[in-house]
């Protein structure tokens, strides 16, 4: 399983331009998956390489609520390459953190996420991607691309698993209440987790009311 000692998250790509053409999933899921991944990686204290393809003269900037309010002031390296392993840059950063597992999520999935996974499996890495934080232009790009990775040898999760397989044990008391909040904050399950808080509240409330009652 992925460790928060091991791995490195890469992020690519998740600018306005490449959201438009996005017809493979609800644009605000994708959103908030990428969100969850970026806030799991700074709390596990992952190496996180940001990078963007022709930010100025087409694609727009990182998306700020990656950008600006979780990496505030982390460089973000721009390309011109669609492959964004071919960039110097890019493949410096990767190299930098010393890490051979690398977890991919970018914009579009049959381009800037296929191409530098392949290059990848081909320098020597273990490659995993974030299915649910990917997209394309249609169902059929995005499946057909997941299927082609799948077949190279890189590994398909998802964005809760990429949170829970670093948690493992809630017992880790350093990192829960940061995972809480991440659920909380992006996902439906948060609903449960207010829920289930309001309730144990409630509960103990009553059980504090009956035993004064009883005194």
């Amino acid at each position: 399983m992925l460790a928060p000692a091991d791995c490195t998250l890469c992020l690519i790509d998740y600018q306005p331009a490449m959201f438009f053409g996005v017809q493979s999933h609800d644009r605000k899921v994708i959103i908030d998956n990428v969100q969850i991944l970026a806030r799991t990686a700074k709390l596990f204290e992952i190496p996180t390489v940001l990078s963007t393809v022709a930010s100025e003269s087409f694609a727009g900037h990182f998306l700020p609520e990656v950008a600006q309010a979780v990496y505030p002031g982390h460089p973000v390296i721009d390309r011109t390459s669609i492959n964004a392993w071919v960039d110097p840059n890019f493949q410096e950063a990767v190299r930098a953190t010393g890490r051979k597992r690398i977890v991919l999520g970018g914009l579009w999935t049959s381009a800037c996420v296929n191409f530098p996974a392949f290059s990848l499996l081909d320098e020597g890495y273990e490659v995993f991607f974030v299915a649910d934080a990917c997209g394309d232009t249609s169902r059929e790009a995005h499946e057909r691309a997941v299927q082609r990775m799948v077949q190279a040898g890189v590994s398909p999760i998802t964005t809760l698993q990429f949170t829970f397989e670093l948690q493992q044990d809630w017992a880790r008391s350093q990192t829960y209440d940061g995972v809480q909040d991440i659920l909380k904050g992006f996902t439906p399950y948060g609903q449960q987790v207010r829920f289930s808080k309001w309730a144990l509240g409630a509960h103990a409330s009553e059980a504090g009311a009956a035993a004064i009652a009883a005194e």
